[in-house]
């Protein structure tokens, strides 16, 4: 069976996703359930590669966490068990301010 989001998590991973939508930030996203990880990838447009995915792999429960971020490099800017407490990275990452 796939590795899939629950409805609490998908909850938690939009009400973020929601911000920087309506801040003009982000204006895609994709889905993809794999058999052992479920990936929520966002995109600033729709044609390039995702600048974070959100992971969640539950073989890693015991070890690091289940849930990641991952920037558009590769780079892991926060893994853990809590998938709040992950995506909190994401609203301490810089803003483009105009003006």
């Amino acid at each position: 069976a796939p590795t899939t989001f629950n409805r609490l998590e998908i909850r938690e991973i939009l009400r973020v996703y929601g911000r920087y939508v309506a801040s003009g930030e982000w204006r895609d996203y994709a889905i993809d359930m794999g058999r052992e990880t479920a990936v929520f990838s966002i995109f600033r447009r729709s044609s390039e590669c995702p600048i974070y995915r959100i992971t969640k792999s539950p073989k890693l429960a015991r070890r690091q966490g289940m849930y990641s971020v991952i920037a558009a490099s590769g780079v892991i800017l926060k893994r853990g068990p809590d998938l709040r407490r992950v995506l909190a990275v994401l609203d301490k990452s810089p803003r483009l301010v105009s003006g």
